[in-house]
């Protein structure tokens, strides 16, 4: 038989879906893959009642419905400071792991590089892969996760065709700052490169921190790619509802990318969502407490727990630190820790560009009752990794 893709031999399978799979074999407390386990607003689920009953239940417009469209051009242009045209600006997609892909394909030849801060979501090194690009990694540096500038100048000479930008950063809950921002469009000018930014977690950013969005910096809206999606703002990542935002030229090819991967996203969960988008703006000030809230019930856990982490500024990730435990595997680690103390977590390994693997990534978005179990079991860790052997 004829040899496979080579591209395949450079990346696995999602190590957080399989930590997820592995949660349920053992019924583990499932903090690794980022979803919660309560409810999206009411004024979303009655939608989308309706919209069962009443459709639309074939085909929208493969770029998006029309109603959807409108609906996130006026929200976004609201919190990005932008206007957003709804008929030649957005595109949307089945979900932000697509918008990433789409645009990645829109902007890279065979041969290109983009550079990735490490650590990274593990599907943007798979991105760059599929797209037959060449991933450049600039390390981002605990505690603060900061990036060195000389080394991400050093990047930039290589001239890349496009920078990843994830912010808020997942896993590490990093929120840029404005300086930080101006030096990467600075040097994105310089060099002529395009910026694709992953804001997923724009609404959940806890004080004082404050979310900038990079298509808003002066001159950078015409190399931005802004991707994000409805998944996390509105608890519905089953949904898949992502999208793209760019200028008419950019969104132009996004949309041909899509229209070859996925044809276009669900028709009435499209309908549904609009709902969710024409929320007042008290929703968004009560996820950000709400989130806030879980930061602080869970860092308290993991502070009794007497286990060291980097405390995160935004999404709902925390990187905790394990290497007290001598752990030479952390993905054997994290198989055991689900079995034995009943916690999914996800290997630092699978995040970093770097050799590390005395981290593990585990997040707070689920009920105040299921974080507490969680909890109390990872008061137990100490106690029982006294006979973990890998």
């Amino acid at each position: 038989m004829p040899d496979l893709s080579r591209k395949m031999n450079n990346f696995t399978d999602s190590v957080i879906r399989r930590m997820t799979r592995i949660s349920n074999k053992y019924g583990a407390v499932n903090l690794s893959q980022g979803f919660p386990d309560f409810d999206p607003p009411k004024e979303i689920r009655d939608a989308l009642k309706i919209a069962a009953d009443r459709g639309p239940h074939q085909y929208a417009i493969t770029w998006g419905a029309p109603n959807f469209r409108e609906a996130l051009a006026e929200k976004q242009s609201k919190f990005m400071g932008i206007n957003i045209d709804p008929e030649t600006q957005i595109a949307v997609t089945c979900g932000s792991t697509e918008a990433m892909m789409a645009a990645v394909m829109t902007v890279c030849n065979p041969g290109d590089k983009v550079i990735v801060f490490s650590p990274f979501y593990e599907n943007y090194a798979a991105d760059a892969i599929l797209s037959g690009a060449k991933p450049i990694y600039v390390s981002l540096k605990p505690p603060e996760f900061s990036f060195d500038r000389e080394e991400l100048e050093k990047a930039f000479e290589q001239k890349p065709k496009a920078l990843i930008l994830c912010n808020p950063s997942n896993p590490t809950g990093k929120v840029f700052t404005l300086e930080e921002l101006k030096y990467i469009a600075e040097l994105a000018e310089k060099y002529d490169t395009f910026v694709i930014t992953d804001e997923v977690y724009e609404h959940i950013v806890m004080d004082p921190c404050k979310h900038i969005y990079f298509a808003s910096l002066p001159g950078m809206f015409d190399r931005t790619i802004s991707c994000s999606s409805l998944s996390k703002t509105y608890s519905i990542t089953g949904w898949r509802l992502g999208y793209v935002i760019a200028n008419e030229r950019i969104i132009d090819n996004v949309r041909k990318v899509h229209d070859f991967l996925t044809v276009g996203a669900a028709a009435p969960l499209q309908e549904a969502a609009v709902a969710g988008l024409k929320l007042p703006d008290k929703y968004y000030i009560e996820l950000k407490n709400l989130y806030t809230e879980k930061r602080t019930l869970f860092l308290k856990g993991l502070d009794e727990a007497g286990l060291k982490y980097y405390k995160p500024n935004g999404a709902y990730y925390v990187i905790v630190d394990v290497s007290e435990f001598n752990v030479k595997n952390d993905l054997k680690f994290c198989e055991w820790f689900a079995k034995e103390v009943g916690v999914g977590a996800v290997p630092g390994s699978s995040f970093f560009k770097e050799d590390v693997n005395y981290l593990i990534r585990l997040h707070f978005a689920k009920k105040d009752e299921t974080l507490i179990k969680a909890i109390d079991r990872l008061k137990t860790l100490k106690d029982k990794v006294k006979f973990y052997t890998e």
